[in-house]
């Protein structure tokens, strides 16, 4: 029990005095810059779907 209590106490510590948290702004700029990346990268790959798909109902068509 003395083990797990010292482990709780260290990660305590940890977590309060050696990491350091990033201000509320720089969470939203984080967040703002993940959500554009992602909306890029939906479109992608939307695009790449749509254009394998056209290209595979032509190819279908051709040959079926």
């Amino acid at each position: 029990m003395k083990r797990v209590r010292a482990y709780l106490n260290e990660t305590y510590d940890e977590l309060i005095n050696k990491v350091s948290w990033p201000s509320w702004s720089d969470l939203q700029n984080s967040a703002v810059v993940v959500s554009i990346a992602s909306l890029i990268i939906a479109g992608v790959v939307f695009l790449m779907d749509m254009s394998f798909s056209s290209i595979l109902e032509q190819f279908y068509r051709l040959f079926l």
